[in-house]
């Protein structure tokens, strides 16, 4: 079973398994430095945790920007549940959520992930920028 779910208490279960899978996706293996990882916007995110079957599978924290859109940052599934449509079931939901009161998306999408993130319906509008050692491009849905 799926559940997404959503807290932005940094003393909460939900963000603990939030660090937990950035931890093992963005430090472990892509060999992002902590210090990085964890920064200055944890206490202003809302963080979506993916549960399959009661256990942490995939994460997501976002968060509203100065124009009426939602900024997503650290989207991460666990290597043990990738290739189960886990990221597009969960960015599906927050894209939902969203839509209720905001007028669109952004994120920092790592080039390696830009196919992913088109099938969703975002689309590049930016050049090319290193982030954490990583090639990125920011991308946009309009809601």
């Amino acid at each position: 079973m799926r559940e997404i779910k959503y807290s932005d208490d940094l003393n909460s279960q939900i963000y603990q398994d939030d660090l937990m899978i950035r931890k093992k996706v963005f430090v472990e293996e892509q060999n992002v430095p902590s210090s990085l990882e964890v920064d200055e916007m944890e206490n202003s995110c809302t963080y979506a945790t993916l549960y399959v079957d009661g256990k942490p599978a995939g994460t997501a924290r976002y968060f509203p920007t100065e124009d009426n859109g939602v900024h997503v940052q650290r989207v991460a599934v666990l290597k043990e549940f990738r290739k189960q449509g886990l990221a597009s079931f969960l960015l599906k939901d927050i894209f939902k959520n969203a839509q209720k009161d905001y007028q669109y998306i952004i994120l920092g999408a790592q080039d390696q992930a830009q196919k992913f993130y088109k099938k969703l319906g975002l689309h590049v509008v930016s050049d090319q920028y290193l982030d954490a050692g990583i090639l990125h491009h920011d991308m946009r849905l309009d809601l």
